[in-house]
């Protein structure tokens, strides 16, 4: 007898709590991009404030260097994970104090230079950098510090405000990136909400729904590169560019960075698997897609350099011109043509440039 009631107790548990199935394409893209992603930047953001721990321990040129290089280790880490903007990075504004960007009127510039000028010590100390402007804490301030005017003066013995300031930024961001990584790691967090919709899921609750967070990622992205990050700087025609407005000038990754997130997006719709849900008289829409990304990392290595530089070359400007235009290709592809095969109709992006 009771054997027999325990058998009924599980029974009717079981179909009380039924348990979702996972999205196999939504699981392949936490699994196979998500997570490595953000765990390539941890990787990177630790590197970076190791090395100006040893930057500020003893300084030197080669020292110096080697926090300038590890910067931009960060920087493209960071370019090809920030495509995905929701979840546990955008929890205590991690989003915007790793990147304060776009800065048209230069508040992070002006708080960064004030803070170096007064010797802030609260912007010198990662336990209390972090109640500050978001603008003060990210890499945005970070290149300002190791690229900007007075940068050079670190690779020798005097300059203990500016450096210990770099290093509670890398500390501060390399905190975030390991906060990020815990939170789609956590099997009660975001990775299974999004893998597994149903029901009694405050998220999704049906797999279009999960399919169309997918989806938008690469609308959201790629209007990203093109209206924020390449017309930022590029003009219609040469009198209408403006270099200091590119994200990452200074340290010269602007077209890096650009790169690393469309090369992000790549990597996501391949390792998602995103194109196997397509119809078969469908499949070209995925042979365009990798057509096109291919398209726009060529086009972008052969622009690559200092934004300056290469603005004043009409051969390179005019790869980066050519790599917008492809932006708006994928931008239909994905919108539009994959939506379509897919029966799913794309988010509008909240992304305006301001």
């Amino acid at each position: 007898m009771r054997s027999l009631l325990l058998f009924l107790i599980a029974m009717v548990t079981a179909f009380a709590s039924p348990v979702r199935a996972e999205n196999p394409v939504i699981a392949a893209a936490v699994s196979g991009f998500v997570t490595p992603a953000y765990g390539a930047f941890q990787t990177a953001s630790a590197e970076l404030s190791d090395n100006m721990d040893t930057l500020c321990a003893e300084p030197s040129p080669d020292r110096l260097a080697a926090a300038q290089s590890g910067f931009a280790g960060a920087v493209t880490a960071w370019s090809e994970a920030e495509i995905i903007r929701f979840g546990p990075v955008t929890e205590e504004n991690r989003l915007e104090r790793i990147l304060f960007w776009p800065d048209r009127r230069s508040t992070g510039l002006k708080q960064v230079q004030r803070a170096l000028a007064d010797k802030d010590a609260t912007a010198a100390d990662a336990a209390t950098l972090k109640g500050k402007s978001v603008a003060m804490q990210g890499l945005g301030a970070l290149e300002f510090i190791l690229f900007g005017t007075g940068a050079e003066k670190l690779a020798a013995p005097g300059e203990d405000y500016r450096c210990s300031y770099g290093r509670a930024i890398a500390a501060n961001v390399e905190e975030m990136a390991s906060a990020i990584v815990a939170g789609w790691q956590d099997p009660a967090g975001i990775s299974a909400q999004w893998a597994s919709p149903g029901a009694d899921n405050p998220l999704y609750r049906t797999d279009d729904e999960a399919i169309t967070e997918l989806l938008d990622i690469f609308i959201h992205g790629l209007e990203m590169v093109r209206n924020v990050r390449i017309n930022g700087f590029l003009g219609e025609d040469a009198d209408g560019n403006r270099p200091k407005q590119a994200i990452f000038w200074r340290s010269g990754a602007a077209t890096a960075s650009i790169a690393a997130s469309l090369g992000g997006m790549r990597k996501l719709f391949e390792a998602s698997q995103l194109a196997g849900l397509l119809p078969s008289d469908s499949a070209w829409i995925a042979d365009s897609i990798g057509f096109e990304f291919d398209n726009a990392e060529s086009a972008l290595k052969a622009a690559d350099g200092p934004v300056a530089e290469m603005l004043a070359d009409p051969a390179r400007r005019e790869k980066l011109a050519y790599a917008r235009i492809v932006t708006s290709s994928l931008s239909e592809l994905f919108g539009v043509r994959l939506a379509g095969a897919l029966g799913l109709t794309a988010g509008f992006s909240s992304l305006d440039g301001d």
